[in-house]
């Protein structure tokens, strides 16, 4: 079952997450083959960015959708987690080209560095005239170097978003998606940048704490094959067996879809009765498929007029 364990320092100001996927994760890639399975690069790139959307969620506790995003310039054009409240979680990605064996995050997505990571938070419950927040960070570090791994591009969003420094290793197969999170909890006093203000931080500053450091540092020695074959026990033991560690009851993620007829048939009304009805007359229903879950939604043409004319007629759209 999928997991994912938050633990505290005792006595310093450091705290930690542990995620496993298993059989929430294995879930999307099932659906994924229904139309069409991702290269073993980018599924390895998707459940890392699974992994991480998790850790992300549960540790600012946020009542809507966070959607982690990286869109660019290569083959894959992007690639969307999306995590909620309840810790469910979607994963899809928009391939147009052949990704290369072997390519990490640069040859899919960062060609010719143009390519953008997006952290997204869109409330469940919005005030009237509220917008979603979004923070953008680009594909490369402070000196123009192009990172290889997504694990630099969150440590490099936390530290200009969050003013927080953060550890973060993932790692992914086609059985578990994983992910480990250590982050500097803020020292008394120290305030965060209010928003959209640029973090102008000193050397000084960066990494304060020490315990933080030592911490951090034995969390980088966890391989990735450890992480993806070592329990949540072992691995949090073999780590910080010198260290106090209190944790919390685990939690359970799971894979769902938040697609719905209601939803689509919203998104084909945007697009107007004309369209909709040119394409039914030239093809007899209009059909759109969930590119995070696989399904088929069927509208015809006593479903597009129902969608479209206030008196309620009877639907004969089905699901597939």
């Amino acid at each position: 079952m999928s997991e994912l364990h938050k633990f505290l320092f005792e006595g310093l100001p450091v705290r930690g997450m542990l995620v496993r996927l298993t059989e929430g994760w294995q879930e999307v890639l099932k659906r994924r083959e229904a139309v069409g399975a991702h290269p073993p690069e980018l599924r390895a790139l998707l459940g890392e960015m699974a992994a991480a959307g998790v850790l992300m969620q549960s540790n600012i506790k946020f009542n809507g959708a966070l959607v982690l995003q990286i869109f660019g310039d290569g083959p894959v054009k992007l690639a969307v987690a999306e995590v909620q409240p309840d810790l469910t979680f979607r994963a899809t990605a928009k391939v147009v080209g052949e990704v290369p064996a072997g390519a990490k995050l640069e040859a899919m997505l960062n060609v010719h560095g143009k390519g953008r990571c997006a952290i997204t938070l869109d409330p469940k419950d919005k005030f009237p005239g509220q917008q979603p927040y979004q923070g953008v960070v680009p594909l490369h570090g402070d000196h123009r170097e192009p990172l290889q791994k997504l694990s630099e591009v969150l440590e490099h969003y936390m530290l200009q978003s969050e003013q927080l420094d953060t550890k973060l290793v993932l790692a992914a197969n086609d059985e578990v998606a994983a992910g480990l999170l250590i982050q500097r909890l803020p020292i008394k006093g120290e305030g965060n940048l209010k928003e959209g203000e640029v973090a102008e931080r000193n050397e000084d500053q960066i990494g304060l704490s020490e315990d933080y450091n030592r911490i951090s540092m034995l969390a980088s020695t966890l391989t990735s094959e450890e992480l993806l074959t070592l329990d949540a026990d072992t691995i949090l033991r073999r780590l910080f067996w010198e260290e106090s560690v209190r944790r919390f009851e685990p939690q359970h993620p799971s894979f769902a879809c938040t697609c719905s007829r209601e939803r689509v048939g919203s998104m084909l009304k945007g697009l107007g009765r004309e369209e909709i009805d040119s394409v039914v007359a030239e093809r007899g229903n209009v059909e759109i498929n969930c590119e995070f879950c696989g399904l088929q939604y069927h509208f015809d043409s006593v479903d597009v007029a129902q969608l479209f004319n206030a008196a309620s007629v009877s639907g004969s759209g089905t699901v597939q």
